[in-house]
Protein backbone atom coordinates (compact mmCIF):
# COMPACT_ATOMS: atom_id res chain seq x y z
CA UNK A 1 0.00 0.00 0.00
CA UNK A 2 1.56 3.45 -0.73
CA UNK A 3 2.53 5.11 2.11
CA UNK A 4 0.38 8.54 1.20
CA UNK A 5 -3.10 6.77 0.47
CA UNK A 6 -5.38 7.98 2.80
CA UNK A 7 -9.63 7.60 3.40
CA UNK A 8 -11.45 9.29 6.31
CA UNK A 9 -14.60 9.31 6.87
CA UNK A 10 -16.31 12.78 7.24
CA UNK A 11 -20.08 11.86 7.88
CA UNK A 12 -22.18 8.58 7.96
CA UNK A 13 -25.64 7.82 8.97
CA UNK A 14 -25.28 7.14 12.37
CA UNK A 15 -27.69 3.63 12.65
CA UNK A 16 -27.73 1.99 9.26
CA UNK A 17 -29.18 -1.23 9.84
CA UNK A 18 -32.32 0.60 11.31
CA UNK A 19 -32.72 2.72 8.27
CA UNK A 20 -32.32 -0.26 5.49
CA UNK A 21 -35.02 -1.99 8.24
CA UNK A 22 -37.34 0.57 7.80
CA UNK A 23 -36.89 1.46 4.57
CA UNK A 24 -37.64 -2.02 3.89
CA UNK A 25 -40.33 -2.53 6.75
CA UNK A 26 -42.14 0.17 4.95
CA UNK A 27 -42.74 -2.04 1.87
CA UNK A 28 -44.59 -4.61 3.39
CA UNK A 29 -45.87 -2.91 6.55
CA UNK A 30 -49.95 -1.56 6.76
CA UNK A 31 -48.71 0.77 9.23
CA UNK A 32 -47.22 3.65 8.97
CA UNK A 33 -43.40 2.57 10.33
CA UNK A 34 -42.16 5.81 11.94
CA UNK A 35 -44.71 5.10 14.83
CA UNK A 36 -42.98 1.92 15.22
CA UNK A 37 -39.86 3.01 15.58
CA UNK A 38 -39.50 2.35 19.33
CA UNK A 39 -40.35 -1.17 18.61
CA UNK A 40 -37.27 -1.31 15.72
CA UNK A 41 -35.08 -4.07 16.25
CA UNK A 42 -31.82 -2.64 17.72
CA UNK A 43 -28.69 -2.21 15.39
CA UNK A 44 -27.24 -5.17 15.29
CA UNK A 45 -30.47 -6.80 15.18
CA UNK A 46 -31.53 -4.86 12.55
CA UNK A 47 -28.17 -6.14 10.61
CA UNK A 48 -29.49 -10.26 11.18
CA UNK A 49 -33.01 -9.33 9.85
CA UNK A 50 -31.64 -7.37 7.04
CA UNK A 51 -29.11 -10.34 6.04
CA UNK A 52 -31.79 -12.98 6.49
CA UNK A 53 -34.65 -11.10 4.67
CA UNK A 54 -33.12 -8.98 1.89
CA UNK A 55 -29.68 -10.17 1.49
CA UNK A 56 -29.91 -14.16 1.63
CA UNK A 57 -30.36 -15.89 -1.37
CA UNK A 58 -29.45 -13.35 -3.32
CA UNK A 59 -33.39 -11.96 -3.79
CA UNK A 60 -32.19 -8.61 -5.68
CA UNK A 61 -34.33 -6.50 -4.03
CA UNK A 62 -31.75 -3.64 -3.15
CA UNK A 63 -34.00 -0.40 -2.93
CA UNK A 64 -33.42 0.10 0.96
CA UNK A 65 -29.62 0.12 0.88
CA UNK A 66 -30.02 3.15 -1.16
CA UNK A 67 -31.22 5.02 2.08
CA UNK A 68 -28.01 5.05 4.13
CA UNK A 69 -25.28 8.02 3.38
CA UNK A 70 -21.61 7.93 4.10
CA UNK A 71 -18.90 10.57 3.46
CA UNK A 72 -15.75 9.74 2.47
CA UNK A 73 -12.58 12.40 2.28
CA UNK A 74 -10.06 10.13 0.05
CA UNK A 75 -6.43 11.39 -0.18
CA UNK A 76 -3.53 11.02 -2.36
CA UNK A 77 -4.25 8.92 -5.08
CA UNK A 78 -2.83 9.36 -8.69
CA UNK A 79 -5.06 11.31 -11.32
CA UNK A 80 -5.46 8.08 -12.84
CA UNK A 81 -7.84 6.66 -10.34
CA UNK A 82 -10.24 9.69 -9.55
CA UNK A 83 -11.25 9.14 -12.69
CA UNK A 84 -11.55 5.41 -12.89
CA UNK A 85 -13.77 6.27 -9.81
CA UNK A 86 -15.42 9.37 -10.82
CA UNK A 87 -17.32 7.14 -13.92
CA UNK A 88 -19.18 5.20 -11.24
CA UNK A 89 -21.25 8.30 -10.76
CA UNK A 90 -24.99 5.77 -10.19
CA UNK A 91 -25.46 7.58 -6.34
CA UNK A 92 -22.29 8.64 -5.80
CA UNK A 93 -21.32 12.33 -5.91
CA UNK A 94 -17.92 13.93 -6.08
CA UNK A 95 -16.23 16.75 -5.26
CA UNK A 96 -12.33 16.81 -6.62
CA UNK A 97 -9.57 18.75 -5.60
CA UNK A 98 -8.82 21.38 -8.81
CA UNK A 99 -5.15 21.85 -10.53
CA UNK A 100 -6.41 25.07 -11.04
CA UNK A 101 -6.74 26.05 -7.42
CA UNK A 102 -3.88 23.91 -5.94
CA UNK A 103 -0.55 23.97 -7.60
CA UNK A 104 1.42 25.62 -4.48
CA UNK A 105 2.18 22.28 -4.04
CA UNK A 106 3.96 21.64 -7.20
CA UNK A 107 5.75 25.15 -6.25
CA UNK A 108 7.17 23.55 -2.67
CA UNK A 109 8.73 20.59 -4.36
CA UNK A 110 10.59 23.18 -6.73
CA UNK A 111 11.35 25.01 -3.51
CA UNK A 112 12.20 21.66 -1.43
CA UNK A 113 9.36 22.28 0.92
CA UNK A 114 7.52 18.98 0.12
CA UNK A 115 8.52 15.30 -0.74
CA UNK A 116 7.98 15.03 -4.22
CA UNK A 117 6.72 11.30 -4.00
CA UNK A 118 3.82 13.42 -1.93
CA UNK A 119 2.74 15.39 -5.43
CA UNK A 120 3.37 12.76 -7.78
CA UNK A 121 2.63 8.98 -7.64
CA UNK A 122 4.52 6.21 -9.62
CA UNK A 123 4.04 2.67 -8.98
CA UNK A 124 6.64 0.68 -6.86
CA UNK A 125 9.31 -1.18 -7.82
CA UNK A 126 8.18 -4.68 -9.04
CA UNK A 127 6.81 -6.83 -11.62
CA UNK A 128 4.24 -6.01 -13.37
CA UNK A 129 2.34 -7.31 -16.98
CA UNK A 130 0.49 -5.47 -19.38
CA UNK A 131 -2.88 -5.69 -20.55
CA UNK A 132 -1.61 -8.45 -23.40
CA UNK A 133 -0.14 -10.43 -20.12
CA UNK A 134 3.39 -9.59 -21.46
CA UNK A 135 5.18 -9.28 -18.15
CA UNK A 136 7.94 -6.57 -17.59
CA UNK A 137 10.16 -5.14 -14.54
CA UNK A 138 9.74 -1.59 -12.90
CA UNK A 139 13.83 -1.73 -11.10
CA UNK A 140 14.52 1.07 -9.20
CA UNK A 141 16.35 2.52 -11.90
CA UNK A 142 14.15 3.24 -14.18
CA UNK A 143 11.41 4.64 -11.08
CA UNK A 144 13.97 7.33 -10.54
CA UNK A 145 14.23 8.12 -13.68
CA UNK A 146 10.27 8.50 -13.61
CA UNK A 147 11.09 11.04 -9.98
CA UNK A 148 13.78 13.06 -11.97
CA UNK A 149 11.20 13.79 -14.53
CA UNK A 150 9.11 14.61 -11.99
CA UNK A 151 10.85 17.03 -10.97
CA UNK A 152 11.92 18.25 -13.98
CA UNK A 153 8.27 18.76 -14.78
CA UNK A 154 7.31 20.66 -11.74
CA UNK A 155 10.70 23.05 -12.89
CA UNK A 156 9.34 23.47 -15.80
CA UNK A 157 5.62 24.73 -14.18
CA UNK A 158 6.98 26.72 -11.78
CA UNK A 159 8.98 28.34 -14.53
CA UNK A 160 5.58 28.80 -16.05
CA UNK A 161 3.75 30.17 -13.12
CA UNK A 162 6.47 33.01 -12.91
CA UNK A 163 6.15 33.89 -16.66
CA UNK A 164 2.80 34.71 -15.71
CA UNK A 165 1.01 31.79 -17.60
CA UNK A 166 -2.35 30.78 -15.82
CA UNK A 167 -2.61 27.33 -13.62
CA UNK A 168 -4.86 25.66 -16.13
CA UNK A 169 -2.22 26.14 -18.67
CA UNK A 170 0.84 25.47 -16.77
CA UNK A 171 -0.86 21.91 -15.68
CA UNK A 172 -0.85 20.89 -18.92
CA UNK A 173 2.70 20.01 -18.28
CA UNK A 174 2.66 18.43 -15.18
CA UNK A 175 3.28 14.64 -15.06
CA UNK A 176 -0.29 12.54 -15.38
CA UNK A 177 -0.73 11.04 -11.86
CA UNK A 178 -0.13 13.91 -9.94
CA UNK A 179 -1.66 12.95 -6.48
CA UNK A 180 -5.45 14.30 -6.21
CA UNK A 181 -7.89 14.45 -3.19
CA UNK A 182 -11.77 14.09 -3.16
CA UNK A 183 -14.74 14.18 -1.10
CA UNK A 184 -17.54 11.19 -2.45
CA UNK A 185 -20.80 10.53 -1.15
CA UNK A 186 -22.06 7.27 -1.63
CA UNK A 187 -25.18 5.10 -0.45
CA UNK A 188 -24.87 1.30 0.66
CA UNK A 189 -25.72 -0.06 -2.50
CA UNK A 190 -23.65 2.14 -4.56
CA UNK A 191 -20.80 1.57 -2.27
CA UNK A 192 -21.13 -2.52 -3.36
CA UNK A 193 -21.51 -1.36 -6.90
CA UNK A 194 -18.00 0.14 -6.85
CA UNK A 195 -16.20 -2.72 -4.84
CA UNK A 196 -17.57 -4.82 -7.55
CA UNK A 197 -16.42 -3.49 -10.25
CA UNK A 198 -13.08 -1.53 -8.62
CA UNK A 199 -11.86 -4.27 -5.92
CA UNK A 200 -12.20 -7.24 -8.67
CA UNK A 201 -8.70 -8.97 -9.09
CA UNK A 202 -7.83 -7.65 -12.34
CA UNK A 203 -8.23 -4.21 -11.12
CA UNK A 204 -5.75 -1.60 -11.57
CA UNK A 205 -3.61 -1.79 -8.44
CA UNK A 206 -3.83 1.52 -6.86
CA UNK A 207 -8.53 1.36 -7.74
CA UNK A 208 -7.94 -1.92 -5.51
CA UNK A 209 -5.76 -0.63 -2.58
CA UNK A 210 -8.40 2.42 -2.61
CA UNK A 211 -11.09 -0.26 -2.19
CA UNK A 212 -9.20 -2.03 0.97
CA UNK A 213 -9.69 1.23 2.21
CA UNK A 214 -13.04 2.30 1.54
CA UNK A 215 -13.77 -1.29 2.82
CA UNK A 216 -11.94 -0.75 6.25
CA UNK A 217 -14.73 2.39 6.54
CA UNK A 218 -17.73 0.18 4.95
CA UNK A 219 -17.39 -2.89 7.41
CA UNK A 220 -16.93 -0.62 10.43
CA UNK A 221 -19.83 1.30 9.14
CA UNK A 222 -22.52 -1.43 8.07
CA UNK A 223 -20.67 -4.86 9.75
CA UNK A 224 -23.68 -7.09 8.89
CA UNK A 225 -24.25 -5.81 5.42
CA UNK A 226 -20.28 -5.87 5.02
CA UNK A 227 -20.13 -9.32 6.23
CA UNK A 228 -22.79 -10.61 3.74
CA UNK A 229 -21.31 -8.65 0.82
CA UNK A 230 -17.68 -10.50 2.59
CA UNK A 231 -19.02 -13.81 1.85
CA UNK A 232 -21.26 -13.46 -1.08
CA UNK A 233 -19.52 -10.78 -3.54
CA UNK A 234 -16.23 -9.11 -2.80
CA UNK A 235 -13.80 -9.85 -5.04
CA UNK A 236 -15.86 -11.80 -7.37
CA UNK A 237 -16.36 -9.65 -10.19
CA UNK A 238 -20.06 -10.30 -10.01
CA UNK A 239 -22.70 -7.70 -11.88
CA UNK A 240 -23.38 -4.70 -8.96
CA UNK A 241 -26.63 -5.31 -6.96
Amino acid sequence: MDRFFKVEVLSQTPNPHQVIYAAMHQDYAESFVWDERDRFPDEAEAGEVIVKHLLAGNRGHYGPLEHPQIVLNCGFFPHSTMQQIRTHRVGISFDVQSFRYSGKRIMDVVEGKRDLEEVFYLRPVGFYSDRQGKRYEYTETLRQEDLDWCLKASERYALRIEQGFSEEHARSIIPFDVRQHWVMSANVRSLMHLLDLRWKLDAQLEAQQLCELIWNSFHAWVPAVAGWYEANRAKKAKLAP
